[in-house]
Parts: C-alpha cells; structure tokens; sequence
C-alpha cells in the first residue's frame, strides 16, 4: 500500500461531496486515517455515516449547512456514474443534474459562508475533449461541441469556475479511466477470468487511464500546493490501446485471447455511450509533469500486477 497522502498535511476540516463513490471512499478513508475533520454531503447522510462508523458528519440539503461552518478545502466529486443505463434524454439529463445541481447547491453556500475554503478541488474527466483517435491531448486542446460527454464535463467546470469569484482557488482534475481495487478493473477482467476475454471493436483505440492511488495523490497535492489553480489531465503518462490491455490482461490471468466484440455490436447495444469504449483518447498530463508529480502508477503492468496480487 502506498503511503497516506493526506499525512503530511496540516489538520484540515474538509467538505467532500461523493463521498461513498468508488473513489470518494477511498479518499475519505484516507483523510480520516490522516486525522482530518470530514463533512460530506450526501442524498443518504445516515447511511454516509454509517459507512465511515459515524466518523464523519453528513447532510442532504445545503441549507442545512450554516453559514458559520469552516472548511479549509473542498473535494467536490459529486455525479451518477457515466457507465450505465443508455444515454436517454432522461438519463443525459440525470447525468447533467448530479453534477450540475450538486455544485451549484454548494456555490449558493459558498456565497452566504462567512469563511470561505482556500480551495475547491472539481472532478471532471477526460470526455471534456471528446474522442479524438491517437491525437495526443494536453490541457490546451478544446472541448467540441456535438458530443455529450464533452458536453456533460464542460458545463460541470463551469460551473465550479464560478467559486472563483469568491477568492476561491479552482483546481479541475480532468480524470482517465479510473483504476484499482474495485472500480472498472472487476468488469473489465470479468470476460478473461471466465476465459471468453478479448479485444473490444478494432483494438486500436487508445484507453488513457490512471490508478486510483495517483487520483488521492493529487487530490491531496491540490489542497497544499497554492501555486496549482485550472485544469489538470489525471492520466498515466503510458497510455495503452484496447488490443494491449486484452493481450496483458489474458497474459496476467493465464487466459486466452480469442475473442473480439464487433464495434457495431457495442455501438448497438450502448448506443451514444458506446464510444466510451470504441473509440480513443490518448489525453497526456502535461502540466502535472510539468510540474514535476511523479506518478505511483506510470504503466498498467504494475496497477494490473498489484491489483491481482491484492
């Protein structure tokens, strides 16, 4: 296990929306571990706290919050997963709200807060540039218009942009395909572990991912690093196509790779959210190597290998 990020900083009083996601979890965990104070803002508080064994505070309506409360950062990473039912105008609209609602819930709190938080570190995703083949993507690319993910993380940044006319300091963290214990990972060996493992469409699209470790990583260097303010792409710097992933997947498990699910097949059954999965992004985190972070998981070898070790 890595170590604690959250560690070595100074005790902070932290509100964190999506606080029982995939990696909201992992990151309250952390913080609590670390001797951090946690306020989340959940749709279910009870059962937020049960998860964190009443260790954290919870509420479900931002005027619940008083306007005297103190928190240091923000951690917002509020949003119903983007994998899941087909993209429906219902579901685009559901998809929009989770995370559109959620932050201007906070940004109205924002505005009546006597203490203003130094930071607001903003989920995003790597969508917000569309699928874009083998092009290399750094945080200076734009976003189209005509594409719904793009859409869904553009209009989320916006909003939490606003936080900086309270002085608040706005860190964006554009995030890869999410790895680690748990996450994609289960779904996405399902098919080798059961020995009908394989590539999806071509292969040659590329997957930009990063390990939940270097998401917590960040996340905390956000918080104590005041020189960091924008976009940030959260990718490993070795991205790898679809056809690489199957063939160090069935290597790993001792499995076979024989199979290919047609892009046809998958744009059919998924309709508009297919593309997450047939098409590529090959999204570089520039400014974080620029800026010197040296990832925990730079090659999906390693996070593939610790995960099955696990």
């Amino acid at each position: 296990m890595n170590q604690n990020p959250f560690a070595s900083l100074p005790e902070q009083r932290l509100l964190v929306t999506g606080g029982t996601g995939f990696i909201g979890r992992a990151l309250v965990g952390q913080l609590l571990a670390a001797g951090h104070i946690v306020m989340l803002y959940s749709r279910q508080p009870g059962a937020a706290k049960s998860c964190f064994q009443g260790r954290v505070g919870a509420f479900s309506r931002w005027d619940e919050l008083s306007d005297t409360e103190h928190f240091d950062a923000i951690i917002n990473l509020a949003g119903a997963p983007v994998v899941g039912p087909r993209w429906s105008a219902a579901r685009k609209q559901a998809l929009l709200d989770s995370r559109l609602g959620t932050t201007a819930g906070l940004l109205g709190w924002l505005a009546r807060a006597r203490h203003k938080p130094a930071v607001l570190v903003n989920g995003s995703a790597i969508g917000y540039y569309g699928c874009r083949g083998n092009e290399e993507i750094d945080e200076s690319a734009d976003s189209p218009a005509g594409e719904f993910q793009a859409q869904l993380c553009r209009e989320w940044e916006a909003e939490a942009i606003k936080a900086e006319a309270f002085g608040i300091r706005v860190v964006r963290l554009r995030l890869g395909l999410v790895f680690g214990p748990g996450g994609a990972f289960p779904k996405l060996l399902l098919p080798f572990r059961l020995g009908v493992g394989g590539r999806m469409g071509d292969g040659r699209q590329v997957m930009s991912w990063v390990h939940r470790d270097d998401v917590l990583a960040v996340i905390a260097r956000a918080i104590a690093n005041p020189g960091m303010q924008g976009a940030y792409n959260l990718t490993a710097p070795q991205a790898l196509t679809q056809g690489e992933f199957a063939a160090l997947a069935a290597r790993l498990l001792h499995r076979p790779n024989l199979f290919a699910t047609p892009a046809w097949l998958i744009d059919g059954l998924a309709g508009e959210m297919g593309a997450l999965f047939t098409r590529g992004q090959r999204v570089v985190p520039r400014r974080l190597q620029d800026e010197g972070y040296v990832f925990l998981y730079p090659d999906l070898e390693k996070a593939l290998a610790d995960y099955l070790a696990a």
